[in-house]
């Protein structure tokens, strides 16, 4: 048998399965913890949303947010989406 001709789809083969663990597989699984995240996000949250706003969740209506922001208590609507990460320190930053 001539396996020098199977040996460009062999190698195509490595290369997806390669290309599938480093990196398809982790950012797939990075994608569903954020959407867990969001998920179970609740009133009295810190977050910080992925435009670089602190604030803290005052209401939640399905995928809008009202938040509030700074000293003064300004109030944000944002969507859920825009949720970056959620502090765990409990503190506001102002």
């Amino acid at each position: 048998m001539n396996y020098s001709a199977y040996s460009p789809i062999i190698m195509t083969a490595i290369f997806i399965g390669i290309f599938y663990f480093l990196i398809i597989r982790p950012q797939q699984k990075r994608d569903k913890q954020i959407k867990e995240m969001r998920n179970n996000l609740k009133v009295g949250d810190q977050i910080l949303t992925i435009g670089g706003i602190y604030g803290k969740i005052i209401k939640l209506k399905d995928d809008v947010l009202t938040i509030e922001v700074g000293a003064d208590k300004t109030k944000l609507q944002i969507a859920r989406w825009a949720v970056g990460n959620i502090n765990k320190n409990e503190t506001p930053i102002e």
